[in-house]
């Protein structure tokens, strides 16, 4: 007990508010989503936790975004006026659409606006560095914050019926061509951590690492192509969400229970952040599979 105790308060209080935040959104999306869930069969049970899945990485960010505030203005581009401001504008915009996506209430603004921010991150942000320096893992953030913004659009698709057909014509393109660029880093980088291939290494105790990593790296592939070609792309969406959720649990889980009992306040955080990040991705490849479940998409 009081090994546990101590544990408590140290907890850092970004780290506690990201985590509190993810579980009040995972009660919230499972209510939610309970009806969807219990009509559907087989892998549309997954699918049906598309919302979910995409709703929780959103409030975790946004707690991020509370809890350090000041800390990450170097995020904020220095022509930007009142830039503080910015953090908290942006950490309140992902905690409202995190709640909105969950709940599926005005989910065709809340994706769409999402959308249109990540978009705008990329060019403001991300872009700008990765062609100046030209570093794989800047580029891969261009690519991974491009995916999570075509997510938005996809959602937003679906939640405007067939009148969202454009939408989620377009996050597909997006998405496959991030699919097949992060499968290529798979096998360019076969050691990295699996979904979306940062600079991370997996875990020397984690058997079978590299088959692991050319696996998802083969998915990835085989599932972009059959989304930029339009073609099995509900079913394969369907296979791919379900593989990355699985190394959500299966791998991801593990190291963030591993990085939250670390002392480490930087541990605490990196953990959150790999385990959402992957975790958005995921639902981002699942949206394309909901899309077709609802008869909206292809």
């Amino acid at each position: 007990m009081p090994t546990i105790l101590a544990a408590f308060f140290e907890f850092s209080s970004p780290a506690l508010w990201m985590s509190v935040a993810g579980l009040v959104l995972l009660v919230i999306g499972l209510v939610a989503a309970k009806n969807d869930f219990a009509q559907a069969r087989g892998l549309d049970r997954i699918v049906a936790l598309t919302n979910l899945c995409f709703a929780i990485p959103l409030a975790v960010f946004g707690a991020e975004h509370f809890s350090l505030g000041s800390s990450m203005i170097g995020l904020v581009p220095p022509y930007m006026p009142v830039r503080l401001f910015w953090i908290y504008f942006v950490g309140a915009a992902l905690i409202i659409a995190s709640l909105s996506i969950a709940t599926r209430i005005q989910v065709r603004w809340s994706g769409l606006l999402f959308g249109i921010m990540m978009f705008l991150f990329v060019a403001m942000i991300h872009l700008p560095g990765a062609i100046k320096s030209g570093d794989r893992i800047i580029w891969t953030i261009v690519v991974r914050e491009t995916s999570f913004g075509s997510g938005g659009l996809v959602l937003a698709g679906i939640a405007w019926g067939r009148k969202g057909n454009r939408l989620i014509a377009v996050g597909r393109v997006l998405i496959a061509i991030a699919a097949i660029f992060f499968g290529v880093q798979h096998f360019r980088h076969p050691l990295g951590v699996p979904g979306v291939p940062l600079q991370k290494q997996m875990p020397a105790w984690i058997p079978a690492r590299s088959v692991i990593d050319y696996l998802t790296g083969a998915f990835l592939i085989v599932g972009g192509v059959c989304f930029l070609l339009n073609r099995k792309t509900r079913v394969a969406a369907a296979y791919l969400g379900t593989w990355i959720l699985l190394l959500v649990l299966g791998y991801y889980g593990p190291m963030l229970i591993g990085a939250l009992a670390d002392p480490s306040t930087a541990t605490k955080l990196e953990g959150l952040n790999y385990f959402a990040d992957t975790l958005l991705f995921g639902a981002t490849i699942l949206s394309l599979a909901d899309a077709g479940r609802t008869g909206v998409g292809p």
